[in-house]
């Protein structure tokens, strides 16, 4: 009895540890795992990819542009992650007409440099993958559109994937973010449904979909563009999640809405929304000295 009695305390320091341990990773790393089971699970599961040629061109175009900018810049060549989760997410959302390859060498050139070109205060705006497919979708509609539910329904693959998003963004600090803006998804999507008489669980399933998986866990979580302080943080996830409901609301009345906003609606809200809040908060802040 004893024994029981002296393990259970060991395992439990053990976890205690690990998350420590864990606690002190670079973000940017347990983010690139994520996108990178992600990947792996798409490609072994469904194929999705196509060919391993965008993935490499989505990731050289995205690697090279962010080592050669990087040194123009600063000096020096920074760390590759995020050029590195950039590709991995471009090779999963776009989906070009007959597999065509340039959005992926546009994009990924796009996407590194809108890090450098489109900043305040030393900090980017827009997530560098939501602005490159936004700018995409907008400029080149008919040849372009977006990973929507090619993923299927397969329970085990779609619970392993929220599962370790769920347990990263806990430790990466931006769980609030993320469960704000599913909760903000389905309560505004079920009233949007409830009020044009449509069925609601349709409405709101697209949320369990490889899309928004992407975009709860890598976009809009994204730490060198989300706005400074938790409740700032939350205030920031639902205003992108009612900027989606009227968007979509719009697509339902038939208004001319550019064909982006139809495809992506999530992704044009973040693109719309997302960068006002940031520079709002830096232009709020103290001034940084010289």
């Amino acid at each position: 009895m004893s024994d029981a009695i002296q393990a259970t305390p060991a395992e439990r320091n053990a976890i205690t540890r690990w998350w420590e341990r864990a606690s002190r990773i670079d973000p940017r790393y347990l983010i690139a795992f994520l996108i990178t089971l992600v990947l792996v699970a798409a490609q072994l599961r469904y194929h999705m990819l196509g060919s391993y040629d965008r993935l490499v061109l989505a990731l050289g175009v995205c690697m090279a542009t962010e080592a050669l900018l990087s040194w123009f810049d600063r000096g020096k060549v920074v760390n590759l992650l995020s050029a590195y989760i950039s590709g991995i997410s471009l090779t999963l959302l776009l989906k070009p007409q007959g597999g065509a390859l340039w959005p992926f060498v546009l994009g990924g050139f796009i996407a590194i440099s809108s890090k450098y070109v489109l900043r305040y205060r030393e900090n980017h705006l827009w997530n560098p993958t939501n602005f490159a497919v936004a700018a995409l979708l907008l400029a080149a509609p008919d040849r372009v559109s977006v990973l929507s539910h090619q993923f299927g329904n397969d329970i085990t693959t779609n619970a392993v994937i929220w599962i370790f998003g769920l347990v990263i963004a806990a430790r990466v600090g931006v769980l609030h973010i993320t469960l704000t803006y599913v909760a903000s998804f389905l309560a505004l999507n079920a009233a949007r449904a409830l009020a044009l008489g449509q069925p609601v669980l349709p409405e709101i399933a697209p949320i369990t979909g490889p899309m928004y998986q992407l975009f709860i866990f890598f976009m809009i979580t994204d730490p060198r563009t989300v706005v400074r302080g938790r409740r700032k943080q939350i205030m920031v996830a639902v205003l992108i999640a009612v900027m989606e409901t009227l968007i979509r609301f719009a697509s339902d009345k038939g208004w001319p809405l550019p064909t982006a906003f139809n495809v992506a609606p999530a992704f044009l809200a973040l693109a719309l929304v997302g960068p006002v809040a940031k520079w709002i908060d830096l232009h709020r802040s103290v001034a940084p000295t010289r």
